[in-house]
């Protein structure tokens, strides 16, 4: 739900990145945090483990300008891709307005991806959000490992895997290298703020 202030014209927009650990989410916020630089305020946060994943949450708040009077901030988070930290992943979803799904292209790990987006739409479910109503994009990641010896699924399989049912935006990208980063992000701010539009505007 956005938070809408109506007596300072401001719109705060919160959109996590939520996926399979190391599939790249941290990576898209790093890509958009370097990009971006000079539109964001504030310093990124990062809280990492001791083998480097995000334990709580990547925020990077930035101002993407007015609509209809009404200062924009989008703020982006990431979750912790590892199972055992659920309980904070459920967490970072409260209050959530638009979701990115980073699911990795690594054949080892399409088990994963499927685990991992089945366990987003019961997370979401424990705030009463059904995950078909909400703004999503896809992102199929590690694109560019199609140029090595690592063997990828193909994005029919992706697509079949994913996104059949749901049918949502899907791009495949490699936030490594900055590939289809900032489309995706694009992306889902547009469908966000078309979702919204209702309640603010």
């Amino acid at each position: 739900m956005a938070l809408i202030n109506v007596k300072t014209r401001e719109v705060q927009i919160k959109i996590v990145y939520y996926g399979p650990g190391r599939g790249g989410k941290t990576t898209n916020l790093e890509y958009i945090n370097k990009k971006y630089r000079n539109q964001i305020k504030t310093e990124m946060v990062s809280l990492k483990t001791q083998d480097d994943r995000t334990l709580f949450f990547d925020f990077l708040p930035f101002d993407v300008g007015q609509i209809k009077g009404f200062d924009i901030t989008i703020q982006l988070y990431t979750v912790p891709g590892q199972v055992k930290y659920n309980a904070t992943r459920k967490l970072v979803l409260r209050g959530v307005d638009g979701i990115v799904f980073v699911a990795d292209v690594q054949k080892e790990q399409r088990k994963k991806n499927i685990e991992s987006l089945n366990q987003l739409y019961e997370n979401l479910e424990t705030y009463k959000l059904d995950l078909f109503k909400m703004p999503l994009v896809m992102q199929y990641n590690k694109i560019d490992l199609k140029l090595t010896n690592i063997p990828v699924l193909s994005s029919q399989t992706m697509q079949k895997d994913l996104n059949s049912l749901l049918r949502v935006p899907a791009f495949e990208a490699s936030a490594l290298k900055g590939g289809n980063v900032i489309l995706t992000l694009k992306k889902i701010i547009s469908t966000t703020l078309a979702s919204i539009q209702d309640q603010v505007f």
